[in-house]
């Protein structure tokens, strides 16, 4: 079930890659749904969408332990 949590998470951010805002929401919700080693994959995850977006950088501040 958790696994399932992880990719609906990467698919959600995915779509909302287009806002910042959005995505920052995203992101909270993910790091409390989470497993910590699934948060671990998901700060690769978005260093990648980053790459693609640099405005999203912001968020990455959630991800921070």
């Amino acid at each position: 079930m958790a696994r399932a949590m992880f990719e609906y998470t990467k698919t959600i951010l995915k779509k909302v890659s287009f806002d910042a805002t959005l995505f920052c929401k995203e992101v909270q919700k993910a790091v409390n749904r989470l497993l910590p080693y699934e948060i671990d994959e998901l700060r690769i995850f978005i260093d990648s969408l980053v790459q693609q977006n640099p405005e999203l950088n912001q968020c990455l501040i959630y991800l921070k332990a």
